[in-house]
Parts: C-alpha cells; sequence; structure tokens
C-alpha cells in the first residue's frame, strides 16, 4: 500500500493542475497584454475618451469646451471638427492638469445655430479613443452622442430619439468595463475564487446587483462620494481578494469562500461609484435619463458577460496541454493580481496625500 500512493498521489496531484494550471496561463496572458499597453500600469483607464460640449446660448453664440486626456499615443492629434458656419469669436484658454488638458472658447454661428450642423471629432482611430459629443441648445434641449472610430462625425437633431441614447450609452458602458483593467481582474479573481457552476453564477450576480445599485444612486445624486478615496477603495478589494486565493484551496475555508457572493455583492458597491464616476464624465441627457442610465448598466453587464465567457472559452481547448504545469503555477495568476492590486493602493494613495 505504500508504494501504491506514490502513484495515486501524482495521480491527484496531475487531476489538481489540469484544473488551475489553465487559470495561471489566462491570467498570464490578459496581465501581459494589459501590460503591453502604453500607461496600463499606471492606471487602470489610461486613455480616457475626448469631451467635446457645445453649449448654444443668444444670438448664435456656441460655448465651446474641448476636454481631452493627457496621455495619448504617438502620432495621434485629435481635434474638433465643428461647422463650418461658426467662426470663433474669442481665443482659446487652456488649462493642463496631471490627467487631462481642457481648453474653452466661444464660436458666432449665426441665426443658422447648430441644429442640422455636422460636428465630430478627427483622427479617434489613430488616438485609439472614443469622443463624448455633448450639445445643449439655446431652448434647453440635449443631445448626446459616443463618437467612435468607425462613426467619428453626426448631425445634430431637432431632438435625440430613444435608439440613438440606447445604443451610445450601452455602447459607452461596453467600453468602459472592457478597458478597465482594474474591474476585469477583480471578476477574474471571482472566477479563480469560485470556479464554474452555480456559484459562478450567484457571485457573478451578487457582483452586477451590487454595482448596479450603487450606480443608478451615485448618477442621480443620490450619493456623492470624491472619486479618489473609491478609486483606492477599488484597488484595495482586488488585493483582499488577492490575498484569500493566496491562501489556496487547502486552508481552512474563510468566509470569503463559504459566501463569496455576499463579499461580492460587499465590493460590487464599490466597483459601482467606479462606474459612477465614467458616467459623470459625459452626464445624462435631462429628458432621457432613466433609459440612457439603464443602457449604460446594460452595456457594462454585457462587456461583463463577454469576458466571463470569453475566458471559459480560453479554457476549454487548452485544459489537456496545461494539464502537466507544476503545481506551483497555480500561485503565479495570484501573485500578479496581487502585485497589481497592491501597485494601484500606492499609486493612487500617493495621489490623494499629493
Amino acid at each position: 500500500m505504500k508504494h501504491r500512493s506514490k502513484p495515486v498521489l501524482r495521480d491527484v496531484r496531475a487531476a489538481v493542475a489540469a484544473g488551475t494550471a489553465l487559470r495561471t496561463a489566462v491570467a498570464l496572458m490578459l496581465t501581459a497584454g494589459a501590460l503591453l499597453l502604453g500607461g496600463a500600469i499606471a492606471t487602470a483607464h489610461p486613455l480616457a475618451p475626448a469631451l467635446l460640449e457645445l453649449r448654444e446660448v443668444a444670438a448664435g453664440r456656441v460655448e465651446v469646451l474641448w476636454k481631452t486626456s493627457a496621455l495619448r499615443l504617438p502620432g495621434s492629434d485629435v481635434r474638433p471638427v465643428l461647422p463650418p458656419h461658426c467662426r470663433s469669436s474669442e481665443p482659446a484658454r487652456s488649462e493642463a492638469s496631471a490627467s487631462s488638458v481642457t481648453s474653452r472658447w466661444a464660436l458666432d454661428c449665426g441665426v443658422q445655430g447648430l441644429v442640422g450642423a455636422r460636428v465630430g471629432v478627427d483622427d479617434l482611430p489613430a488616438a485609439r479613443i472614443s469622443a463624448l459629443l455633448r450639445v445643449e441648445l439655446s431652448d434647453g434641449r440635449t443631445f448626446q452622442r459616443v463618437l467612435r472610430a468607425d462613426a467619428p462625425f453626426t448631425t445634430i437633431p431637432e431632438r435625440e430619439s430613444a435608439w440613438a441614447v440606447l445604443r451610445s450609452y450601452a455602447a459607452l458602458g461596453v467600453e468602459h468595463i472592457l478597458t478597465g483593467l482594474d474591474h476585469l481582474l477583480f471578476v477574474f479573481g471571482l472566477l479563480l475564487l469560485v470556479g464554474r457552476g452555480r456559484r459562478l453564477v450567484a457571485t457573478v450576480t451578487a457582483f452586477t446587483i451590487g454595482h448596479s445599485l450603487t450606480l443608478s444612486l451615485a448618477a442621480l445624486e443620490v450619493v456623492t462620494l470624491p472619486t479618489g478615496p473609491i478609486e483606492l477603495a477599488i484597488a484595495g478589494s482586488i488585493f483582499v481578494l488577492a490575498v484569500e486565493l493566496a491562501r489556496g484551496s487547502e486552508a481552512p475555508r474563510s468566509r470569503l469562500r463559504r459566501w463569496p457572493w455576499v463579499m461580492a455583492f460587499a465590493f460590487g458597491l464599490l466597483h459601482g461609484m467606479g462606474f459612477a464616476g465614467a458616467l459623470a464624465e459625459v452626464g445624462l441627457p435631462q429628458v432621457d435619463i432613466p433609459l440612457a442610465l439603464f443602457s449604460f448598466n446594460v452595456g457594462i453587464e454585457l462587456g461583463q458577460i463577454a469576458f466571463v465567457l470569453a475566458v471559459l472559452l480560453v479554457e476549454r481547448p487548452l485544459r489537456q496541454p496545461l494539464g502537466r504545469l507544476p503545481l506551483w503555477a497555480e500561485q503565479i495568476p495570484v501573485y500578479v493580481l496581487g502585485s497589481l492590486a497592491a501597485f494601484w493602493c500606492l499609486e493612487r494613495a500617493a495621489a490623494l496625500l499629493s
């Protein structure tokens, strides 16, 4: 019996490795891809969308606000394209911060105004970003649109349709979650913690309910909290999850492992406040606030579901070839996850202190 136990032990270890090695490989691929993006190690959302705001006042005067990220890809030069009948009536005033550059100036668009005019942003494909267009007409009507690389121009209608609001804000939600490395890594940590099956469904659903709740409350300004501490707390949530994963499945089962959906809901409340910060940069249309908020939330959920499905699809074909990796490889994604989270904690804490 003593001699037979060794091959049995090897078989057990191989079976365990088959389930964990795949997660190791997928986490390493995700992390490597994120680190290859310029500046991704410095911030979870390195390439923020540009913002073009046009505010029409009396007598054809239009006040322009143009805001771009301080980070930009080499060779890109995003700039607004305004109606040809609008002429600049005053020089631009620019303000720079560590994260953005904001310019303000005024246009004279005459009696024609902005309705029916074609506006947009040049060089979005080279910059690999989208642009947020926000228009306020002199009679109080508002128009908002997400300009993308494949559709960088739009015509300002008399009133934005419900379908346009739904499509624009859903696309913005998908883009935000899929470009948010911190949110994606937290979801991936949940996959490592609970695996497949009902526990995964329950945990991801709890996370969705949590961030949907605070996103709605914050977007409607029922709850308002400063962005800096929220971003620090989000990084802390990822670090706590990494510490729990580092304990290993053989350690005594903690409350996080016994009731992961409770932890996911609590941390989802924090991540929802982070999503609300991105939505605040765009704003909500005055006449379609419920629809825009619902669409943005749906976009986030669609992006999150797409990410989870992508990870599970990658797992299936790689399960057998990666089953030969040693057991210590199980800890590689955990320490990569924890290291990134610790870096973000230090970086965001330093930003708060400064």
